[in-house]
């Protein structure tokens, strides 16, 4: 029987725009706090700061929404890769992002109801939303009670190294999404994929 689903439901979409939103704010304002005197032009750091804790806490509730409905959804199966022939569907993958995209070449593994994302974005997506975001939401929230954290960490004071941490996550966070925008760019237009997460795209699913 063929029928007809969505591949990007409203609350993924819902949930991914919030997030973008919350995450340039955060990049915004956590610059401001690391470079006050650079940037006090574009924020004051009193500002900049009530921003990023702002921000902080909501995207922490939107991750926390995401997971429950990834979770009910059953949204986070599409992040789990499939073991038989992975390396060289990944290989196939990265040729086509360092050679076939520049010869408008089809993508080898096009977005289905069964699977989503190709085997380089499922280890990447994995990577960054069941690692990074999460290391970044937990030493965030750390950072606003601080009398919550470890009273040393690696014979350090608790707060020196989740502030190392934090930054590095949130540098390697901010690198995932200069590459994520670009590789959404990749699609048959320059826009498809924007206006696939933008206002949804149904495709046929076989069962």
């Amino acid at each position: 029987m063929n029928r007809t689903v969505e591949l990007y439901p409203v609350w993924l979409r819902v949930w991914h725009g919030f997030n973008a939103v919350n995450f340039l704010l955060l990049l915004l304002s956590g610059v401001v706090l690391h470079f006050p005197e650079v940037m006090l032009n574009v924020l004051s750091f009193s500002v900049a700061r009530i921003l990023h804790n702002t921000c902080g806490v909501l995207m922490a509730l939107g991750y926390v929404f995401y997971l429950s409905a990834s979770y009910v959804s059953r949204n986070w199966r599409h992040y789990v890769p499939e073991r038989q022939g992975f390396v060289p569907r990944m290989m196939t993958q990265i040729r086509f992002y360092a050679v076939g995209i520049f010869q408008k070449g089809e993508q080898p593994f096009p977005a289905t109801a069964r699977a989503k994302f190709n085997p380089l974005q499922q280890v990447t997506y994995l990577g960054v939303m069941f690692g990074l975001v999460p290391v970044l939401v937990v030493t965030g929230v750390l950072f606003l009670f601080p009398e919550y954290a470890p009273d040393q960490i690696l014979d350090r004071g608790g707060i020196w190294p989740l502030a190392l941490l934090h930054q590095i996550v949130a540098t390697f966070l901010t690198a995932f999404l200069v590459g994520h925008i670009y590789l959404a760019t990749a699609g048959k237009t320059v826009t498809e994929e924007f206006r696939k997460m933008a206002f949804g795209e149904k495709v046929r699913d076989d069962v």
